[in-house]
């Protein structure tokens, strides 16, 4: 909440002609922005350069910032929008095949899973995590981003994603019911390409 509170008064120092302010926001915003940006497009230099654009896109708009939500709504509603973006305008994009996830990590990914590698670092973990978020659609990946990495309430998120609560709510359990069932094949196959996607 004081986090809130901080944000709307500099914002209001920026649209008062303080310009040298947003740097406050960058900094208090960057690594949950670039966080995001990172899980969304699976690439940290589209992530960075992303992230770079989306505060250049939320500082232009700032003066047509009205607070009818908090600053950080706004801005992860920018942050979405701009990932979606960039996600469409790629000629080639589409979803990760699981199959070929499976075929490629399918030895770590069960290691991982069933926790018989105790070895394996956190930045392991994370990226065989962004891994399998690239297999999901992007509404379902977009979703589990924000509610699981980022712990954003349902109520927050549906604003972000200009959706009911009832529509994040479904989202929420198709994607995670989905991801379920993905990794329970990989445990329960024992050879992890047997799984199917």
């Amino acid at each position: 909440m004081e986090r809130t509170i901080e944000d709307r008064q500099i914002v209001q120092l920026i649209q008062d002609g303080h310009s040298e302010a947003y740097g406050d926001l960058v900094r208090s915003y960057h690594k949950k922005v670039l966080g995001y940006c990172l899980s969304m497009l699976n690439n940290r230099t589209d992530a960075e350069e992303a992230a770079q654009d989306i505060f250049v896109k939320a500082y232009q708009a700032l003066a047509r910032f009205k607070g009818d939500s908090s600053f950080s709504t706004w801005l992860y509603r920018i942050t979405a929008n701009h990932c979606l973006d960039i996600l469409r305008k790629r000629n080639r994009r589409k979803t990760v095949s699981w199959d070929a996830l499976v075929e490629k990590e399918g030895e770590r990914m069960h290691a991982l899973v069933s926790a018989n590698d105790p070895g394996a670092s956190r930045l392991e973990d994370r990226q065989m995590a962004d891994r399998i978020l690239s297999t999901l659609t992007e509404d379902h990946r977009t979703v589990l981003t924000l509610r699981e990495q980022d712990g954003l309430e349902y109520q927050e998120i549906a604003e972000i994603l200009n959706c009911s609560l009832d529509a994040v709510k479904g989202r929420l359990a198709r994607a995670r019911k989905q991801v379920q069932e993905r990794l329970a094949q990989v445990l329960e196959s024992g050879n992890p390409r047997n799984a199917e996607g």
